[in-house]
């Protein structure tokens, strides 16, 4: 697998909103890469990568595969990611381990929503990219409106390096600004011939517009290809695309490309982009360790190169648990890896034995003997290792930079429907859980219910349903329920003892609490102040245990308290009656006792909703936003259409789809992802306790 020299590999990821063809661009890259002899169609159910068969009946994606194919001497990895918000987990730990990515964008639409979420995420983990405008055979599909809403919505510097020739269903090729010529599709069928030609009369002023442009922006991140410019009064096809290349690579501007997947126009032009403008594993800083407890985010620390010779080190990205087993996909960055070998889990502490390894071509796989640095692969057999763990060789056992996972939103009970099937439901539950990190599994102390939290219906919906196809397990579901949290809002301390004299020896503990909120998203902070042993160094671990476990089911409502830092500054203990179990126990009902002083206050799920409309029934869409408590961020209008946002709670936005539909006759559709957290109103914190009740 590691013949391939490093600068001929490339990593990277396939990315758009939903529906804006990045499944059937993946389909035509394996078509014309070898991969696959026979295309697949979404519509028609038979993709590659949408392997999971909810995937062929929604036509949507929901996994991220990984794909390898070979194009002119280069092995590309390609993960293609899914479109819909619910799956945002998968966009963000494809992007985390890729060099480089395409973004798809519709050309009727332009940007939309979710590729906007989805560059945000490219934008944090520093992902070379190219743009794609798909679907230009579309009635209604305008490059050139579709490109100006690139500058609008991303606020980027966009610079195209083709020109469509034709609109529409006339759209025929493309006008390549590189090496000024046209590029002629013959036909629209799979496999379409394609050959270079003259540029068009009616786009040559055009298109020397264009390509001044071009030159002008490119060759300004190089000087010598200045110079060259200056004296020769152009460049080298060679020297262009070297600046394109690092413009790219420093994000400087992006590169649009064009053309029709579904037509089978414009793909192999992609593809040699891909060659051309995006990274190699070698091309890129290397990625770098994580920081400390309490070390700044953005200090500069030791990055890993890619080199096959330094010691191993690799990122579990994405687990999948199939009939072969558990699969778990590592993006190798330094090091070479062989069946066999011993690596450590530096995230966790322990160590794990290599077994099999397999590269793959979505559900097909090939099996392999060593993974060196550049590559993507899937190790069977490891029996501890989560997504986000690093591997590591034990000479130097570097933590790789963590991964940023979502708040889950949303709850629903789950119950499997015969006694018989308990077991069956709970291993099928753990597995999922273990394959999405944005999936919570806990049993509510109270009812002994199995809660499921995810980050939204739709994502719940799914895991039900593969729960019953792949694990056979029928269950019942509650109605979904919102992820509510307690919170405090203002500092206490307690004190708490805990006795029991009982026959043979009693049970002792003294804690003194300082219990202090802390500021959105701060977490649940413990620190230790005490002085002089008044509680044992043996017995502190304890004493948090029992805070953070009591903190699962707040005070007010039984949901999890967040957001508050607990420092223990004293306490008592007894020679012989004093045990870790009895600080536990002291410390759970400190927490209560104090927390009731606190202030206590329930916070729930506040969404960023964006509806996209078209103008006669804005009034309606605005009106409707507000009733369910929304606070309307903007508008802004996208030709006849307005995209309105608002922050509105999760709470109200429970089957707003079937409203919003009937309010604008179908005509209107909405996103929405978690935003933050804020507390209730009054009225509904009492409705939500007296249900609690």
């Amino acid at each position: 697998m590691s013949e391939t020299p490093l600068d001929k590999i490339r990593n990277i990821g396939i990315t758009a909103h939903i529906d804006a063809g990045k499944t059937t661009t993946t389909e035509r890259i394996l078509y014309y890469t070898g991969v696959s002899h026979r295309i697949g169609e979404v519509h028609d159910g038979n993709t590659t990568t949408d392997y999971m068969e909810q995937e062929r009946e929604r036509g949507i994606t929901i996994t991220s595969a990984a794909v390898t194919c070979e194009w002119k001497g280069h092995r590309i990895n390609i993960i293609d990611t899914p479109g819909h918000i619910d799956f945002n987990i998968e966009v963000n730990r494809s992007l985390r381990v890729l060099d480089g990515a395409v973004f798809i964008i519709e050309g009727v639409a332009g940007v939309q929503p979710q590729s906007e979420t989805n560059w945000r995420l490219a934008d944090r983990y520093n992902v070379p990219r190219l743009i794609f405008i798909n679907k230009l055979d579309r009635t209604g599909a305008d490059f050139y409106r579709a490109f100006d809403t690139l500058k609008e919505k991303l606020d980027i510097v966009a610079l195209p390096l083709q020109l469509p020739i034709g609109v529409e269903d006339q759209f025929s090729g493309v006008v390549d600004l590189v090496e000024m010529k046209a590029i002629i599709w013959e036909g629209g069928e799979l496999g379409a011939k394609y050959h270079d030609a003259p540029i068009p009369d009616d786009l040559l002023e055009k298109a020397r517009e264009y390509r001044q442009l071009l030159l002008d922006t490119a060759l300004s991140v190089d000087d010598a290809a200045m110079e060259e410019y200056f004296e020769a009064g152009d460049v080298a096809t060679a020297t262009l695309k070297r600046c394109i290349k690092a413009a790219t690579i420093s994000g400087a501007f992006r590169p649009v490309l064009c053309g029709t997947a579904f037509k089978n126009k414009g793909v192999q032009p992609l593809l040699d982009a891909v060659l051309d403008y995006l990274p190699s594993p070698i091309d890129v800083p290397g990625i770098k360790i994580a920081a400390e407890e309490g070390e700044d985010e953005h200090a500069e620390r030791r990055r890993i190169k890619a080199d096959p010779k330094a010691p191993f080190a690799g990122l579990a990205f994405k687990i999948i648990n199939d009939k072969y087993g558990t699969l778990t996909f590592v993006r190798v960055y330094a090091g070479t890896l062989r069946s066999g070998d011993m690596v450590q889990n530096t995230t966790r502490g322990h160590r794990e034995r290599i077994g099999r390894m397999f590269q793959m071509h979505a559900d097909k796989r090939a099996e392999i003997k060593e993974v060196s640095a550049g590559d993507i692969a899937a190790f069977v057999g490891l029996k501890d290792t989560m997504t986000g763990d690093t591997l590591a060789a034990a000479e130097d056992p570097v933590v790789l930079e963590r991964m940023a996972f979502p708040v889950p939103v949303i709850d629903i009970s789950v119950e499997p429907r015969t006694k018989e099937s308990v077991e069956k439901m709970t291993i099928g539950l753990q597995k999922l859980a273990g394959e999405d990190p944005s999936l919570r599994l806990r049993t509510d102390q109270e009812s002994g219910q199995t809660i499921l939290s995810g980050m939204g219906e739709l994502h719940l919906e799914i895991i039900i349903d593969r729960l019953k196809r792949e694990y056979g397990v029928e269950a019942n579901i509650g109605a979904p329920q919102v992820a509510y949290r307690e919170t405090i809002s203002r500092a206490v301390t307690e004190t708490y003892t805990h006795k029991k004299q009982t026959g043979g020896s009693g049970q002792y503990a003294e804690v003194k609490i300082v219990f202090e909120p802390l500021e959105r998203n701060g977490g649940v902070v413990f620190e230790n102040k005490v002085v002089g042993g008044s509680v044992p160094r043996e017995y502190i671990p304890a004493v948090e245990k029992g805070i953070r476990v009591q903190a699962d089911t707040g005070v007010l409502a039984g949901f999890p308290t967040v957001d508050f830092k607990y420092t223990l500054i004293d306490g008592k203990y007894h020679d012989v009656d004093s045990s870790a179990l009895a600080f536990e126990i002291a410390a759970k009902a400190c927490f209560r006792e104090g927390m009731k002083k606190a202030g206590p206050i329930i916070l729930e799920p506040i969404m960023d909703v964006e509806v996209t409309t078209p103008q006669d029934h804005v009034g309606d869409v605005v009106g409707d936003l507000n009733r369910r408590r929304g606070m309307i961020q903007n508008q802004e209008s996208s030709g006849s259409t307005i995209i309105v946002r608002a922050h509105v709670p999760l709470k109200e936005m429970f089957g707003y789809i079937s409203d919003l539909r009937s309010m604008t006759k179908g005509r209107a559709s909405f996103t929405m992802q978690f935003h933050h957290y804020d507390p209730v109103p009054r009225n509904i914190a009492d409705e939500i306790m007296t249900k609690s009740a």
